[in-house]
């Protein structure tokens, strides 16, 4: 960044963009990096609204937009300088998400090759071996195991209870 640009920011835009540095968003975990970047998207649209604001008021002023583009060279270059650090958090974030992704990932890996998962039991004391006396007439299987096969097909069946749900929802919201 320039001095010149660097001398107009304020001290507390000082301090925030130093947070931007890539050492200080070395240790910076992910909820306080969604946090400086909310504060640092904040401070961009700040100086992109006056540049434009401005802009539009020095065009009627100044006879054109070429001749308004220079006057207002203040605000366009901090809003670049947070749009900078904008990108910089944005980029840290992106990684410090996809790393917590991929842990979550591999936990949830662990878990379900251990077994401690939260799916169903399969001790295999199912339905068959409870003692019932099942006879096996009317079952489908494979895909739609459980169901009973009645003379529409499943998947009329699947939308003749998808259409009773929705009535009821609809009574039920009156």
């Amino acid at each position: 960044m320039k001095k010149a640009i660097y001398n107009t920011l304020t001290e507390s835009e000082k301090l925030l963009v130093a947070e931007t540095s890539r050492d200080a968003l070395a240790d910076v975990d992910e909820d306080q990096l969604l946090e400086l970047l909310t504060r640092v998207r904040r401070a961009r649209t700040k100086y992109v609204k006056l540049y434009r604001r401005r802009a539009s008021a020095q065009v009627s002023e100044s006879g054109g937009r070429g001749l308004a583009h220079p006057i207002n060279q203040r605000n366009r270059d901090k809003a670049e300088v947070f749009e900078r650090a904008l990108a910089r958090v944005s980029r840290r974030l992106q990684a410090a998400a996809k790393q917590a992704a991929d842990e979550l990932r591999t936990e949830r890996l662990e878990a379900a090759r251990s077994g401690s998962g939260s799916g169903p039991d399969t001790s295999g004391a199912g339905p068959d071996q409870a003692g019932g006396a099942d006879t096996g007439k009317g079952k489908v299987k494979g895909k739609a195991a459980g169901f009973t096969k009645t003379t529409g097909g499943l998947k009329k069946d699947a939308s003749t209870r998808a259409a009773g749900a929705r009535r009821q929802a609809k009574r039920d919201a009156r």
